[in-house]
């Protein structure tokens, strides 16, 4: 299907279950239970970071959407406020950034 509501409702899901990743991950790193769930975690962000690296820091759906014709190309508009999707990857990144501080913490103590 080549439509922005698909793209949008993609991208919805995406970022929801990257979410719920983080917040996983998040949450047994600082209760100190490290699981396949951490390890998921942990790989889905950094597969991520190299998609987005490879699309010069900007997500494929968001290009994929503006060669459909959307003039912005936003796909975080469905539910997220413009203040939020604008620095989603700066909160979601300092979060990730936090998590993965405190895994090595573990790891190493």
């Amino acid at each position: 299907m080549r439509s922005i509501t698909f793209i949008k409702f993609v991208h919805n899901l995406l970022f929801i279950v990257m979410t719920v990743a983080l917040a996983v991950f998040f949450y047994e790193v600082i209760v100190d239970r490290i699981t396949f769930l951490t390890w998921a975690a942990v790989a889905g962000f950094l597969v991520e970071g190299v998609v987005l690296i490879a699309n010069r820091w900007k997500c494929p759906l968001t290009v994929y959407a503006e060669r459909l014709g959307s003039t912005h190309g936003r796909v975080t508009d469905t539910f997220l406020p413009k203040w939020f999707a604008d620095r989603a990857f700066q909160i979601f990144g300092g979060l990730w950034a936090c998590a993965m501080l405190l895994l090595a913490i573990r790891m190493l103590g």
